[in-house]
């Protein structure tokens, strides 16, 4: 058997339906079969091994990956790679079939890739967390273009590259911190658009609010080793309240959102205000 080009990198934790969803869709690529493996780092699933092995049914490698979180479930998978292209998708995502061939024409030693990411449509009713994630969430291409980092969802990058940089850290808001690193050690980012990959928007408030409580106490550490991190800290939560108008004008402009505008303005409302207030608490040393 040939060394596949490509390992597709996922990070699997106690979501059996996503990933036969993401298996699948890795399934439909366009390019050979025989150019890309597919890894699984399953971070220790309370569903057991063996039923994620029984959903993985011989389509991937299942690593066993007991430190907890995304960061290591992928630095396991990444470690048994064979390829020489990574390719990072996340476990309740769905590539589009040109995914892996329009990375993997793209990214080049030295050059780390961020594709395409848009919001699935949601299933049953729309609800007001849905709608705002699917008018505001995952604009990857800003993030690499004007912040120089991408979602981890959907990278790419040279596994000898990977391993110079080095890992996923945890605690930490583990995209930005290695996107930062590899910048700092000479890498460049590019975007690739034609690399599309679908993410389910969070259904209610509940799944939002765990969502937004882990991603700033991420941000909230990651800020703190920056130079006056803190003080930036406070002036970025205290600003909060005043993106609302300016977010609630893209829902207005985000036809999907249509049927549940209203309440996703109470949504935004509610989420720029926890996260400012959060934000102020965690400044003065108080948790979340």
């Amino acid at each position: 058997m040939s060394t596949p080009r490509i390992s597709v990198i996922l990070p699997h934790y106690n979501d059996l339906h996503g990933l036969a969803l993401c298996l699948d869709s890795i399934d439909r690529q366009t390019i050979d079969r025989d150019a890309y493996e597919i890894i699984v780092g399953d971070n220790a699933s309370p569903c057991g091994i063996e039923a994620v092995e029984a959903v993985v049914s011989g389509r991937a490698r299942v690593v066993s990956v007991t430190e907890k979180g995304a960061g290591p479930a992928r630095n396991g998978a990444a470690a048994q790679a064979r390829g020489e292209i990574l390719a990072f998708i996340d476990s309740d995502c769905i590539a589009q079939p040109g995914w892996l061939a329009a990375g993997a024409a793209m990214v080049q030693p030295g050059t780390f890739l961020g594709g395409h990411m848009f919001v699935l449509p949601p299933e049953g009713k729309l609800t007001g967390s849905a709608a705002v994630e699917l008018a505001l969430a995952f604009d990857n291409e800003s993030y690499v273009r004007k912040s120089q980092f991408t979602v981890t969802a959907n990278l790419f990058v040279m596994r000898a590259d990977f391993e110079r940089i080095g890992g996923f850290r945890t605690g930490v808001s583990e995209d930005i911190e290695w996107c930062n690193r590899a910048i700092r050690m000479g890498m460049k980012i590019d975007y690739c658009g034609d690399a599309s990959v679908g993410h389910p928007p969070r259904p209610d408030w509940n799944a939002m609010l765990k969502k937004t409580r882990r991603i700033q106490r991420e941000l909230f550490l990651l800020s703190l080793e920056q130079p006056r991190g803190r003080l930036r800290w406070v002036a970025r939560s205290a600003m909060q309240p005043a993106f609302i108008p300016s977010d609630y004008a893209r829902i207005l402009r985000t036809p999907e959102t249509q049927g549940a505008r209203a309440q996703a303005l109470g949504t935004l409302i509610a989420l720029r205000f926890w996260r400012g207030g959060a934000g102020l608490l965690q400044a003065i040393g108080l948790p979340i």
